[in-house]
Order: C-alpha cells, then sequence, then structure tokens
C-alpha cells in the first residue's frame, strides 16, 4: 500500500502546526499546492504568481511537453495513443452502449489534456452558464463569467469586442485550410436551413454552420502550458514537479495542509509537499475524484470500502457526464481528401507547406467545420452540437485514416441526461479508478441522438456536396429506422472526450454538490477544486475554454479580489 502511516500523518500534522521549520524538514512548503498542470492548473499557476510575494508548486504525473508532435498540431494522432503522455482509461461495460468498454484518454503530461486535444475554442450558450447561476451558484451567469473568457482571450481576426478579448494571452484563430469539400457542406447545411454562423461564440448565435475557431496560431498548439504555465514559470515564484503523481492529500482535521505523491518513474518513493494557504485540486474530472476519495473526501460508504478515515461525507464522483459521440462517414468523389494527403509525396508537401508557414494539414484541428442545430424547430437554441472534416478514420482502428478518399460528419447532444459515476477501486494511485458514464441510459439522449444522426445523414447527401459523394460507408444505407440508428450508435459511439460534474458546484442546501461557489470544499478548510469536475451541468460546447474560464474566475477569489466588472452593453 502506498497509504502513509498514521504515525507518519501525525508527524507531518505536527510539524504543520509548529511551524515551517519543521514542517520544511520532511518537505516543501509553498503558498499553494497546485495538483494537475492541466488546462486550469496552468491557468491558476499564471495567475497566482502575478503576485510577486506569493509561492506555488504545481504536480503534474506526467513527464514535461517537450515532444514534438505535442506541438504539431496533426500529432495529435500519435499522442493520443502514448501512454507516457495520456491516461489510457477505459470506461466500464455499460448497458448503454452493448456493454462495450470506451477508451476515454486524458492528458498527462504538462498541459494536461490541452497538449493532446483537438484545439477547438468553444464556449458555449449563454443559457449554459445562466442556468449554473440559477442553481443557486452566485457570480456564474453569462455577464459574470464573460470577463474571465476575454481576459484570458487574444482573438485573432474579425470578432466583437465586446464578446471576445484582444489582449490576453492565448490566440484564438480563424481556419486558413479551405478545402472544395468543406465549402461544399457549408453549403449543403444551408440548403437545409442552416445559417453560415462565423462567430458561434458569441454567446446569443450558436446556431448555424462554419468553421472552428481554434487554439493553433503560425502552425503550432498553443497548449495552456505553453500559454500559461511556461511564462508563470519564469517568474521563479513557481515550482512545477513532473512524474509526480498525487497520492493523498493531507488534513490537519478538516483542514488540508498538503499533498503526498509518489514519484512516478521508480513507483516507490514518496514525498510531501505542503500548502500555507490552500491546496487546489486541478487534476481533471477522474482523477480529481479519485484523489478527493482515496483521501476521505467523498460518499462515507466508498471512504469505509477503501479503508480511509471519512475526512467529509460528500458525493465526489456523482453526476458525471459526457458528450457521447457519433460519427457517419461517406467515399468521397472526384477530388483528393486528408486520407490521401497523409501519405507519400503528398505528405511531404504538406510538410514543406507547414515549414514554409502556408496552411497545411499538419496544422488543422481534427474537425474543420463545425454546425450547430435543433432536433425540434419550437427550441429556441441548438440541442445538438456536429462536426465535419474531409477525412475518415478505419472501423475498428482508431487513428488510422482510410485508404480511400472519405468524409465524416460526427454528432452528440448538447447536454446528456445520462450521468454516471467515476469511483476510486483502492487507494493504490496507480490504479484506474471505475469510470460509468452510462451513456444512452436515458430516453432522452436516445431520441435526440437518433434524430442528430438522421440530420448528419442528410448533410452528407445535400445538392451541394452530390459532386463529391459517392456512397454511404458507415454505417450502410439500409439502416434507416429509429431502432437501426440507435442500434449503430450503441454499436460504434464513442465519447467526444468531454467530462465533467465529479464535483459539482452547489449551495450547501444541495445535496449534490461538493463545492461551494467559491470553489470550497462543503466543510472543509484550505481545500478548492477548480477544473472542469465542478461544472453543475454539462455546456453546449467543448469543455477546454471553460475550464479555462473556470481557473481565471477561481484566481481573483483564490487572490481575493473583486470579480472583474461586467462588459458594457451586454446585457444580464
Amino acid at each position: 500500500m502506498l497509504q502513509p502511516s498514521m504515525e507518519r500523518v501525525a508527524e507531518q500534522t505536527a510539524a504543520y502546526a509548529k511551524g515551517g521549520d519543521l514542517m520544511q524538514a520532511d518537505g516543501d512548503s509553498f503558498d499553494y499546492v497546485v495538483v494537475g498542470s492541466g488546462a486550469a492548473g496552468s491557468v491558476l499557476c499564471k495567475r497566482l504568481t502575478e503576485d510577486p510575494a506569493t509561492t506555488v508548486c504545481v504536480l503534474e504525473c506526467g513527464p514535461p511537453d517537450r515532444h514534438p508532435f505535442i506541438h504539431i498540431p496533426a500529432g495529435f494522432i500519435k499522442m493520443l495513443f502514448n501512454p507516457t503522455y495520456t491516461w489510457q482509461f477505459q470506461t466500464a461495460p455499460g448497458d448503454g452502449i452493448g456493454g462495450r468498454r470506451i477508451p476515454t484518454t486524458q492528458g498527462r503530461t504538462l498541459g494536461g489534456s490541452s497538449s493532446i486535444n483537438g484545439m477547438v475554442y468553444n464556449r458555449g450558450q449563454r443559457e449554459d452558464f445562466d442556468n449554473w447561476a440559477q442553481r443557486g451558484n452566485r457570480g456564474w451567469g453569462y455577464v459574470d463569467i464573460l470577463p474571465y473568457f476575454k481576459r484570458g482571450e487574444r482573438r485573432i481576426g474579425l470578432a466583437d469586442d465586446r464578446i471576445h478579448g484582444r489582449e490576453g494571452a492565448l490566440p484564438v484563430t480563424d481556419n486558413d485550410w479551405i478545402h472544395p469539400v468543406n465549402e461544399a457542406f457549408i453549403n449543403g447545411a444551408q440548403e437545409l436551413g442552416m445559417p453560415r454562423c462565423d462567430d458561434y461564440n458569441s454567446g446569443d448565435a450558436q446556431a448555424g454552420v462554419g468553421y472552428f475557431q481554434r487554439l493553433i496560431n503560425r502552425g503550432y498548439r498553443h497548449s495552456a502550458a505553453r500559454v500559461f504555465l511556461h511564462p508563470a514559470r519564469a517568474t521563479g515564484r513557481l515550482d512545477v514537479r513532473t512524474d509526480a503523481r498525487a497520492a493523498r492529500i493531507l488534513f490537519d482535521g478538516t483542514r488540508a495542509i498538503g499533498v503526498e505523491y509518489v514519484d512516478d518513474r521508480d513507483r516507490k518513493t514518496r514525498r510531501t509537499v505542503y500548502a500555507r494557504k490552500e491546496v487546489i485540486v486541478s487534476a481533471g474530472t477522474a482523477n480529481t475524484a479519485k484523489l478527493l476519495q482515496m483521501s476521505g473526501v467523498g460518499p462515507a460508504w466508498l471512504s469505509q470500502q477503501l479503508g480511509v478515515p471519512v475526512v467529509a461525507d460528500l458525493p465526489v464522483g456523482e453526476n458525471f457526464r459526457d458528450h457521447y459521440s457519433v460519427r457517419i462517414v461517406a467515399r468521397v468523389k472526384n477530388i483528393r481528401t486528408m486520407n490521401e494527403m497523409s501519405h507519400g509525396l503528398s505528405l511531404a508537401g504538406q510538410i514543406a507547406r507547414w515549414m514554409m508557414g502556408k496552411p497545411s494539414i499538419l496544422a488543422l484541428t481534427p474537425s474543420v467545420v463545425h454546425w450547430f442545430w435543433r432536433t425540434e424547430d419550437t427550441m429556441r437554441q441548438p440541442d445538438l452540437q456536429g462536426v465535419f472534416s474531409p477525412a475518415s478514420y478505419k472501423q475498428g482502428f482508431v487513428g488510422l485514416l482510410d485508404d480511400y478518399p472519405g468524409m465524416t460528419c460526427g454528432v452528440w447532444q448538447h447536454r446528456p441526461e445520462s450521468t454516471g459515476y467515476v469511483r476510486a477501486v483502492s487507494t493504490d494511485p496507480f490504479e484506474d479508478p471505475t469510470i460509468q458514464p452510462n451513456y444512452l441510459t436515458d430516453p432522452m439522449d436516445q431520441r435526440v441522438l437518433v434524430k442528430g444522426m438522421y440530420l448528419a445523414r442528410n448533410l452528407l447527401h445535400t445538392k451541394a456536396l452530390a459532386p463529391f459523394f459517392d456512397r454511404d460507408e458507415l454505417p450502410a444505407r439500409d439502416v434507416r429506422t429509429d431502432d437501426e440508428w440507435l442500434d449503430y450508435a450503441r454499436r460504434v459511439g464513442s465519447t467526444a472526450y468531454h467530462l465533467i460534474g465529479t464535483a459539482r458546484m452547489g449551495p450547501a442546501s444541495d445535496k449534490t454538490a461538493v463545492v461551494d461557489d467559491q470553489l470550497r470544499v462543503h466543510g472543509l478548510q484550505g481545500l478548492r477544486v477548480v477544473d472542469a469536475s465542478i461544472m453543475p451541468n454539462m455546456p453546449s460546447a467543448n469543455t477546454y475554454s471553460s475550464t479555462m474560464m473556470i481557473a481565471e474566475k477561481a484566481s481573483d477569489m483564490i487572490r481575493g479580489r473583486p470579480p472583474l466588472e461586467p462588459v458594457e452593453g451586454i446585457a444580464a
């Protein structure tokens, strides 16, 4: 067992109570200890170290982000399956997905998933955040959080400056790679009644079709580590510890005082680091739940099952949600797609273009085109997100492009009703938690996704796309009824990697809540959670940009600063 002895914990607690000198004898101390260097952790490190008198230590289980494929956008497909830089999680078998296990990869390097993700910048709808506020979370409505989206953003290109930031560090750019199949898809969507939407991040006008905004600039990925963490490290006030696998949060009664971690390389050496002010858990939705539970913060029955003292009886790990994505694939004719461009002389040409700073498939998001739409005409806002690319992947071989020219239209439901859980199975930090999303167990999710798949197929059968459409590949054309579509979704659907909710934000009166609206863990002191796990409900978007916004807002709370003023001209 890697769990420390009770005698050792007592010694650490006594050292903390007596002061800095004794504490230093057992482990280093900082003002703040941040667990996880992903989207949230990197932003926190940057903002907290802006105070000259503040020191921060960040623990990252993975290695440094030096691998070149991290920084070349097309390299994501290589990094996604590299266990050195990723958590190779899998879901538990699910009744709604035919008993399958689904790979649920998460980033495990500096920058976390921002170093391996699809680089899409997608905030969601105004209603997402107004709903958070309506649940009793003061200061989390759209007008409250918009300034925090803007603070980190450096929007490059045409945009409404009331909505987008120009002075932040995070470059948000427009797609510069134009392909005839993409243009035909967009024109075809307009045939079906979707308007052209160039700024789905406006908050109020998400519906439509267009190109994704992305976190790629001058041919390179701009991860949270590159943009926020590495500049913070240069201040000398941030201690970055890689290969540091968090094993347990240490407590003095109900106050968090530090973290014990294990050297991920030898899997034996244990060290402690202490927090004079706060421990901040930003380990990602799955690992945050696991660490809290291993530390005695979670359902009392689970703490007892794990054999750890109950520090706080809270629903950690519950309310887990994820987007469940299904892809529709067609064969392409009369033009080359990314499938052919990624091999031989064509690939050499694309590499040359990338090296010269020209548009290239090496500098693309995996999904190039977005479409947001409604399953019912009476809806004011979309309940579907769709994606499109002139590329396709081999069935059963994730990450391998097809040998034939192909195109893919994917779709998922914005706000799934199916909820699951994440649970630690032991106190061994090297053992993965149980991840059970319960995909497609709610009838509403089934109905919405079936309608979305019908629409996705129709988008591949428009007049505008007809010159390039050869035939349906996945599923076959004989899939037509609702039951056949649902069966297809159960057999081939997968995660969109948008895990949220295991440390839900809400008032103490909300029995499903783990943290309050200051992101402090209920009933404890010196412990906050700052990452996607605190999201009360799923946003109608990818989760990366919202996670950075959460960290921006949390940093002001932690520093005792007043919230940013609402944006002038944006009504509540």
